[in-house]
């Protein structure tokens, strides 16, 4: 489950992936803001900005076109959202802190909707790099 969830994605990320099928983005950060600074950012663009850092280079691309999967569980009150595993391949570099899950509203860094973030430390070394996402999904509505 997500570290936190955007501020902007309360309450709408599941209504998101709803309407647009294959709009989900993820994205590797190896600098970070804390938690609470973070979660303020309604964009793309807002969340870059500062001290948040894309990995870029060795391998790395964001994951984007993304089909979410929704879950109603009527027995909890809840709804999950799930997305397929991710993996990059021969991935080098900086350390990874986080894990960026988005929603695209447009091809555009400022139509791009942070929803969760999630702690991923990883430190490329070549290998392969898999992002499984929890079995109960990459975040929930309640």
């Amino acid at each position: 489950m997500a570290d936190f969830m955007f501020n902007i994605a309360k309450g709408a990320f599941v209504e998101k992936f709803r309407d647009g099928a294959a709009n989900g983005i993820v994205a590797l950060a190896t600098g970070m803001d804390t938690d609470d600074a973070a979660n303020n950012a309604a964009t793309f663009t807002a969340f870059w900005a500062g001290s948040n850092v894309e990995k870029s280079g060795g391998g790395y691309a964001r994951k984007t076109g993304l089909t979410g999967t929704i879950t109603v569980d009527n027995t909890n009150n809840r709804v999950a959202v799930d997305l397929p595993d991710q993996t990059w391949t021969a991935l080098t570099g900086p350390a990874i802190v986080k894990l960026i899950v988005g929603y695209e509203e447009a091809a555009a860094e400022a139509t791009r909707i942070p929803i969760s973030a999630h702690d991923f430390a990883v430190t490329p070394d070549g290998s392969d790099v898999t992002a499984q996402f929890n079995a109960a999904g990459f975040a929930r509505a309640t």
